[in-house]
């Protein structure tokens, strides 16, 4: 089976082409145009800017994948797209392009959810033991997913108010970093050490030890800025202190919360997906704490944690084994989709 996907839930235009084969998913091809030029001169994503931009790229992408996968739309079994969450004037030239090419090739379309594509991107050459859990984390949100099969899930905590990579960028902007933050903090948290002459900075660690499952960052992002208010030279040594300790404190609360749902639920792996699981301290945070407690950990490919067409092929496979996808449902294809399949 090969399925072409498209991607546009935020700032990113990616269009992807996979093959199954017995179970066996090759990637043939992932082209993803980012946005992240344009918007850091905002200083984050404005919504209006990156539908204008995906109307320019779109097309492009998806011819541009379809070469390097060197198929053509006749080659096609099924097409998938992701209708949310994400930004709706993005989401939208996504759904309509996907709809329309459907309707011209006269190939299936799926809906499929932006959480589990995330998830799914574990799925790509691995056999998960389940149950599992996964955190998913990223600029727009932060969950923990309890997963009984492939295609059997659901939501059991998520931020109460900021995400975690939201928090990132805020943070970021406050050291006057640019954007995005994440990698910003990162680069510089990596820079410090026990030796650094700076006074340790005292943050605060927001339900981790809770009785559910949900996260909150915004206190700590005031926090931060509390901090900062109180240290008259703000210099590079700054920086590096309050990036090291402000991510130290956010990788404690998403790893504590993660190991505590593990052993409730009593699980046998642990997963973690989106753009914010691309931080190296964090995936190994959470990957020693998970083979501590005996827990088989995953996380995908850097490449596959950001915003990207490959995921949502990958979700769109496992939704298909379940879910009969009719040749006319373009005409049906909603802007979102159901999240907790049970």
């Amino acid at each position: 089976m090969i399925i072409f996907a498209l991607e546009t839930s935020c700032d990113e235009t990616s269009a992807a082409v996979l093959e199954s084969s017995r179970g066996d998913l090759k990637l043939l091809s992932n082209v993803v145009s980012s946005q992240i030029d344009i918007h850091k001169r905002y200083g984050g994503v404005v919504p209006e800017v990156a539908a204008r931009h995906h109307i320019v790229n779109i097309i492009p992408v998806a011819a541009e994948a379809l070469s390097k996968a060197k198929i053509k739309p006749a080659d096609i079994d099924l097409m998938a797209v992701t209708t949310g969450p994400g930004l709706v004037t993005s989401l939208i030239i996504g759904v309509e392009t996907a709809k329309a090419l459907s309707y011209a090739w006269k190939k299936p379309l799926l809906p499929v959810n932006h959480m589990y594509s995330h998830i799914a991107a574990n799925f790509y050459g691995a056999k998960i033991a389940f149950p599992a859990v996964c955190l998913v984390v990223s600029g727009g949100h932060t969950e923990l997913v309890h997963l009984q099969s492939y295609r059997r899930f659901k939501k059991i905590g998520q931020t109460v108010d900021d995400a975690a990579g939201e928090a990132f960028d805020k943070v970021a902007k406050l050291l006057n970093l640019g954007y995005p933050g994440g990698p910003a903090i990162s680069k510089l948290a990596d820079k410090f050490t026990d030796r650094l002459q700076f006074p340790k900075i005292e943050l605060p660690r927001p339900m981790i030890n809770s009785n559910n499952y949900d996260f909150s960052f915004s206190g700590l992002k005031t926090a931060v800025l509390y901090a900062a208010d109180k240290i008259k030279n703000k210099d590079e040594d700054f920086q590096i202190a309050m990036s090291h300790y402000f991510q130290q404190a956010a990788i404690d609360v998403l790893v504590a919360k993660t190991i505590k749902a593990a052993n409730k639920l009593n699980v046998k792996t642990v997963m973690m997906a989106g753009g914010v699981a691309a931080n190296r301290k964090l995936r190994q945070a959470l990957s020693l704490e998970a083979e501590n407690a005996s827990f088989r950990f995953l996380a995908p490919e850097i490449g596959l944690c950001t915003d990207n067409a490959a995921m949502v092929a990958i979700a769109a496979y496992y939704l298909s084994e379940k879910k009969k996808v009719p040749l006319d449902n373009f005409k049906k294809i909603a802007t979102d989709c159901n999240w907790e399949l049970k």
